[in-house]
This record gives structure tokens, sequence and C-alpha cells, in this order.
């Protein structure tokens, strides 16, 4: 993270995927690519790595666009996403790096603070 955390008026919004062709149920249905907590837990109770990803990107880009697609749409079996994503023939860099950004700002939500004298609040203080 450029700055040590993400402020709330800087959420990154979620990706909004059209099926043009119907692959994973109707022409037209739109999906909402994104990351909670749980969907990172989700993903790395599989062994999944962010920071592997450039090292093995056939794999980790495909698991990595399942698991932002899981977030929302859990119903959706594993072999329609990724049939989805074969028929866009590649994700772009952008989206690449949206779905990069997403999953960091749900890992860190709740996790990081940088805040002075965040060590006091209403449920606990932290003396150090």
């Amino acid at each position: 993270m450029s700055e040590k955390a993400i402020a709330k008026e800087e959420k990154i919004n979620p990706i909004r995927l059209t099926d043009n062709n119907g692959i994973i149920k109707n022409p037209g249905d739109v999906y909402e690519l994104d990351f909670s907590r749980e969907s990172v837990v989700y993903a790395e109770s599989r062994g999944f790595k962010l920071e592997d990803v450039p090292s093995f990107p056939v794999t980790g880009i495909a698991n990595l666009f399942f698991y932002s697609f899981r977030k929302n749409h859990k119903s959706v079996a594993r072999e329609k996403v990724d049939k989805l994503r074969e028929a866009w023939g590649g994700i772009p860099e952008s989206v690449l790096n949206r779905l990069f950004d997403l999953y960091n700002q749900a890992a860190t939500a709740n996790t990081i603070q940088v805040e002075e004298g965040s060590e006091k609040n209403g449920a606990a203080t932290v003396e150090m």
C-alpha cells in the first residue's frame, strides 16, 4: 500500500462484469467481482497467496479471478467461471491490477491501523 492504510473515502470499487454470451447463465447477466475478509480467508485456506500470482500466472490469475467471483456469486461453479475467463481471451492488465487492489483492501480491512493513538478505543486499550 502506498499510503499506510486505505481511507474509507478511497475505497476501491468492485468490478462489474457482463456475461454477453450467457456462458454462466443468461446473456447480459452482470456479475460483481470483489473480495471480503470472508472470501480472502476462503482463498487463503485453500493455499492461495497473492504474492505467488506473478510467479505462477496461469494458475494464480485463474484462482484470483475465481475467488473474486465467489464473494457475491457462491453458487456459480468454478468450471463456468473458468469458461467465462477463457472466452474473454485473457484478463486485461487494468482488471488484474484492480483485483490485486480489491484483494489487498479486503485482506487489510480492520487489520492495520496507523492513526496516532489507535491503541485506545472503546473496545480495548493497548499499552506498549
